[in-house]
């Protein structure tokens, strides 16, 4: 396979896996819309950094562990689903119901807190380690080094998660007239909450 086409194929693959709304989607909308700005790019920036080092183990081939130890495989998966369901959980008690006007923009947090939450979120779910074990040798061109093309089709997913991101943020912002109501507020979090519990469960039961 040529750079070029390798490039453009993996593209398409991790371009359609991005658009797919999933836990990233709902944590950095949820973040947006309540109007903490720094915080959502730090969540943002956070499950980039994540993506990277994903790319970048499995470029060096230390992900393939994942794959070849349950025992390590295990213990990440319950490792992420105990993190999402604490997370999920917290998001439930409706910690809104006794914030300040929702006109005002909330300093709960900040860059720092999402980025820690965005990291975690995506390394501590191993099934992201697993797809890039799984698919991202399949698009390195024969012949080239196998670490840096690694990790420049990496970046390639990073380029997109951060254009789809800014995407969800500009949208999210439309949303804050509705969620100057308090109550508009604790429905967000609830189901913002339920869903990142919902993703909890599901890897803790995944097979």
């Amino acid at each position: 396979m040529e750079t070029t086409t390798a490039l453009w194929s993996f593209a398409l693959v991790v371009g359609l896996l991005t658009l797919t709304p999933g836990l990233d989607t709902a944590l950095v909308l949820r973040t947006s819309a309540l109007g903490r700005r720094r915080q959502a790019w730090g969540v943002v920036l956070g499950i980039q950094t994540g993506t990277l080092i994903w790319g970048t183990l499995t470029s060096a081939g230390v992900t393939a562990l994942l794959t070849a130890s349950h025992v390590a495989y295990e213990v990440l998966r319950w490792a992420g689903a105990a993190y999402l369901v604490w997370m999920g959980v917290g998001m439930l008690r409706d910690r809104g119901a006794r914030a300040v006007d929702a006109a005002e923009p909330t300093t709960e947090g900040g860059f720092g807190h999402g980025w820690r939450r965005g990291t975690l979120t995506n390394l501590l779910n191993p099934k992201v380690g697993v797809f890039y074990v799984a698919v991202l040798p399949q698009f390195i061109p024969a012949g080239a080094p196998h670490f840096a093309a690694g990790v420049a089709l990496t970046c390639v997913h990073v380029a997109e998660g951060l254009l789809w991101s800014t995407v969800l943020v500009g949208f999210a912002r439309v949303l804050r007239g509705w969620l100057r109501r308090p109550a508009a507020r604790r429905v967000m979090d609830r189901v913002t909450g339920a869903v990142v519990l919902g993703f909890g469960v599901k890897l803790a039961l995944a097979d």
